[in-house]
């Protein structure tokens, strides 16, 4: 009887320790629903050195809910990528920190219905985000007008419409160093100046950096920024 108490016990404490290791191992959850999807593939992504790295996936089969979790040491930009069974991949980028984030969208309009809730940088992106949309309405406005002055060969709209091009790119290049001026203490700020501004003035560059908590600088995007300054600076 002793024994087969120790071996139980023995057993018990495996299975705690196991527990722990898994908790460990998920720190963050994401809870997802598409609207309407029946079958595929949804993975969780990151990237990586060189290429994507799946960090967890899951067969969808007549359900449109999911979960799938990892480990992550900091925030960072994670993906929902969708394989559908026509073969085609499509992918959602959003910000995770540990704990639960919550996602949801449609199959019809995968990366336009998406609903990101969650950590407090996805909520800061999302501010970003909704006013780059704008920008992003009245350059399609620009492109369509302009197609159908250069259809109509009226140069003099052309000139104008590329003005307000121009105007229109400063103005969200503007707005992008602003905000992570303004953002100084959020992770958002290098990651807004390494991948939505990479071609601004250097200048611009620096200050972001330069007024970065030190607590950033020593992230993941604080230190990719600071190595690309230092590169620059080497050449």
């Amino acid at each position: 009887m002793t024994r087969i108490f120790k071996v139980f016990s023995l057993f018990s404490f495996a299975l705690l320790l196991a527990s722990c290791g898994n908790d460990k191992a998920t720190n963050f959850t994401l809870n997802g629903k598409i609207k309407g999807l029946k079958k595929g593939v949804v993975y969780l992504q990151k990237d990586g050195d060189s290429t994507i790295v799946d960090l967890d996936s899951l067969t969808i089969n007549g359900t449109s809910e999911f979960t799938l979790n990892t480990n992550i040491e900091e925030p960072i930009l994670l993906y929902l990528k969708l394989f559908k069974n026509d073969g085609e991949e499509h992918y959602i980028p959003f910000f995770a920190n540990k704990g639960i984030t919550e996602l949801n969208t449609s199959l019809k309009n995968f990366n336009f219905d998406a609903k990101i809730k969650g950590s407090r940088e996805q909520d800061l992106l999302n501010e970003y985000t909704k006013v780059m949309s704008q920008f992003n309405n009245q350059n399609l406005d620009v492109i369509e007008a302009s197609l159908i002055a250069q259809k109509d060969n009226d140069s003099t709209a052309i000139d104008s419409l590329n003005k307000r091009s121009e105007t229109l790119l400063k103005r969200k290049y503007s707005y992008t160093i602003q905000f992570a001026l303004n953002n100084k203490n959020s992770i958002v700020a290098p990651y807004l100046a390494l991948y939505e501004i990479p071609s601004a003035n250097p200048k611009y560059i620096d200050s972001v950096y330069n007024g970065l908590e030190d607590e950033i600088k020593q992230s993941i995007y604080g230190k990719k920024l600071a190595d690309v300054i230092a590169n620059r600076a080497s050449e």
